[in-house]
């Protein structure tokens, strides 16, 4: 997918993606991958999620890669903060308290500009790219987090009903990118209230992936 497609929905505010509150199955189930407070989580493909503030008044720590730096700056003005922004290769850092985000392209962060991570939460990534790049994703971010365990919510609903993005992810193709590492579990399922964008039946699927 050109990476052009996702600046310009946020050049011209075309985010309908971007959720009004923390995901509920975020504020539900996100205690089972039993973190300590302080724990370091890295969300991929972050945009400007509420799911940030919901992590980091509940005592996390967050990191996240985004390409938008229209997104991250929204972000820190919406969490109240002013950013300390320096280069990290090809990537800008955005860092404030506890909090910091990579702008630029996510195959241009390495571990070493990552930093150790305890937690991966993975809600708008996997779902966001199209399939000939997810299995390149899920091995780029494994190699980064050095393999850390993953909280993922993927959407499952019939593709041919509706060209993604969000595109639809089965327990087969988790399995596919993920079964190899990790202790796979689905632990919670809802129905999208109202279809996927208003055009077809859909769940929202949480997968709890813990190292084997």
């Amino acid at each position: 997918m050109d990476p052009y497609f996702w600046l310009q929905k946020w050049q011209i505010k075309d985010i309908a993606f971007h959720q009004a509150e923390a995901n509920p199955l975020l504020v539900k189930c996100f205690k089972e991958l039993s973190l300590e407070q302080g724990s370091r989580v890295f969300l991929p493909l972050c945009g400007k999620t509420l799911d940030i503030a919901w992590l980091l008044s509940n005592g996390y720590r967050v990191a996240g890669a985004e390409l938008s730096e229209i997104a991250i700056e929204e972000l820190f003005l919406e969490l109240g903060m002013k950013p300390e922004v320096t280069e990290a290769g090809k990537l800008k850092h955005y860092t404030g308290n506890n909090i910091d985000v990579f702008v630029g392209d996510i195959f241009d962060l390495s571990a070493t500009i990552l930093g150790p991570v305890d937690a991966i939460y993975d809600r708008a990534a996997l779902v966001a790219l199209p399939e000939g790049m997810r299995r390149q994703y899920t091995s780029h971010l494994m190699q980064i987090t050095n393999r850390a365990p993953q909280f993922v919510i993927c959407f499952e609903y019939d593709q041919k009903m509706m060209e993604g993005p969000p595109f639809s992810i089965d327990a087969k193709e988790v399995n596919q990118h993920y079964s190899g590492v990790y202790h796979l579990s689905c632990i919670e399922n809802a129905d999208v209230a109202g279809g996927l964008k208003g055009i077809c039946a859909a769940k929202e699927n949480v997968w709890l992936l813990l190292n084997a």
